[in-house]
């Protein structure tokens, strides 16, 4: 897969999780403006856990192959 096509994927797949946080409170149909702070937190959180889910499976798949991942990820 393609870094653009990686992001894309990426992206989609932390939408879906932030949809799924917010149908499973009810307020997926509220405006992101009557969301509190606690709550964009929240949705921050699972788009940032999304994401180490996938790259940790990108580096584990082909190690070395993406060493600036690794080093976001092992820091």
């Amino acid at each position: 897969m393609a870094p653009d096509e990686w992001q894309a994927h990426v992206t989609r797949e932390a939408a879906k999780d932030i949809g799924k946080w917010l149908e499973a409170r009810g307020k997926l149909d509220r405006p992101i403006a009557s969301l509190r702070l606690t709550d964009l937190d929240a949705m921050a959180s699972v788009a940032i856990s999304r994401f180490v889910v996938l790259a940790s499976r990108k580096v584990r798949e082909a190690p070395r192959a993406y060493p600036e991942l690794e080093n976001l990820l092992m820091g």
